[in-house]
């Protein structure tokens, strides 16, 4: 019976890395990855300012550079990308760097559609090495994998998403120019040492911190379908906090993530939360929506496109930086709302805030509900209601 997929051996090998350098004739000098990558501008120029802080980083952690074997895990909720490295197959996994993820597009959960701005959730490895990138360098991921080909949308699953600089996305992992140069050398030594699928494992909490996971069991406990992929992703996630080593994951015929030899769950401790709920604050325009779309063939549009949603969002996060709290100067607000099928956005609701920002949030919703009217989504060839999300950077002017 051919119900399981070994997503991590088996489907690497159909990988594509482009910037490669040209195969060595016979006899000839041999030309390593990392000095095709040093032919580039940009990386050549990073490697110049870099790669002696780098070395004397490992050092100082009692690593030994370059590292053979590398290891990328990105945490959504709580904006973190982490670099692991070793140079034995079989020695632990040891934590080199974190980095502050700059911002997020979409939610919690799996990307399923091309243009939805989500950040993919799962089990994934480079597949790209882009030294000209718009995003100044950037790191292709193998999305869709082996699960997303199942569960996305078969004609439109979405592609290009990248760990990238320049500190922006609609859809991939942002840092910025700063760290994506030690990300992008680091990557290229592992290859030059003969890491041709360097793992990158994305997922929606840490779940080693409560708030992360009280925020995640509130986004799944009415979504059951959410719930288990969450639960999968937290099985990989144990795995790798118990032996340091990456677990063995499969792909069910169903597409959904079978980790192997799963350590046994601690037991959590319930604490009763006393707090008042806060409430968000209610939108000023807001409807009765039936028949909201769950998929659809065509996502709602912005006037002028995605580019112009994206310098929207900007200007917006500027002007409303005064309505900041005292001493905040950067905040990320998460926000869904509703393209309704006449394209006018209803609906507002805050998903995720900060302390004391209840006159923010009362200003960025009065703002996005003046946003326009959008080309509405469409579901055979009829206009629809459609949920979107966003993650607007609040900063200071």
């Amino acid at each position: 019976m051919k119900s399981l997929l070994t997503l991590i051996t088996l489907t690497f090998f159909s990988a594509a890395i482009v910037a490669q350098p040209p195969s060595s004739k016979s006899g000839g000098p041999s030309y390593s990855f990392v000095d095709y990558q040093r032919a580039f501008p940009r990386p050549g120029e990073a490697m110049q300012r870099k790669l002696d802080t780098l070395q004397k980083q490992f050092e100082a952690k009692k690593l030994q550079w370059p590292a053979k074997y590398m290891y990328i895990r990105s945490f959504k909720y709580d904006s973190q990308l982490e670099v692991w490295v070793k140079n034995e197959i079989n020695a632990p996994f040891q934590l080199f760097k974190a980095y502050k993820v700059c911002a997020l597009a979409g939610t919690l959960g799996p990307k399923r559609m091309e243009g939805d701005y989500q950040v993919p959730e799962g089990f994934y490895y480079i597949n790209e090495f882009n030294p000209k990138s718009n995003y100044y360098l950037s790191l292709g991921i193998n999305y869709p994998n082996a699960s997303d080909k199942i569960l996305s949308d078969s004609l439109r699953p979405g592609s290009a998403i990248y760990i990238h600089g320049s500190c922006v996305t609609v859809g991939c992992i942002p840092i910025t120019d700063q760290q994506i140069d030690e990300l992008y050398i680091l990557a290229a030594h592992a290859k030059d040492q003969g890491q041709d699928f360097i793992p990158v494992h994305i997922f929606p909490v840490r779940f080693d911190k409560e708030k992360s996971v009280s925020y995640l069991e509130g986004l799944t406990k009415d979504d059951p379908v959410l719930k288990k992929f969450a639960e999968r992703m937290e099985d990989a996630f144990d795995y790798f906090e118990k032996y340091k080593q990456l677990p063995v994951v499969m792909v069910g015929e169903k597409g959904e993530y079978i980790i192997n030899e799963v350590p046994p769950k601690k037991a959590k401790l319930i604490i009763e939360d006393k707090q008042p709920v806060k409430k968000p604050p209610m939108a000023r325009r807001t409807r009765n929506i039936i028949g909201l779309a769950d998929a659809v063939h065509q996502w709602p549009q912005f006037p002028g496109g995605t580019d112009a949603f994206m310098k929207y969002l900007e200007q917006t996060g500027r002007e409303a930086g005064s309505f900041l709290p005292k001493g905040v100067k950067k905040a990320y607000i998460q926000l869904e709302f509703i393209i309704d099928k006449d394209g006018v956005p209803v609906n507002f609701k805050i998903l995720k805030s900060i302390k004391d920002a209840d006159e923010l949030e009362d200003e960025l919703i009065s703002r996005l509900e003046n946003m326009g009217t959008w080309k509405p989504a469409i579901l055979h060839d009829k206009p629809v209601a459609k949920k979107m999300i966003q993650t607007i950077t609040i900063e200071t002017p």
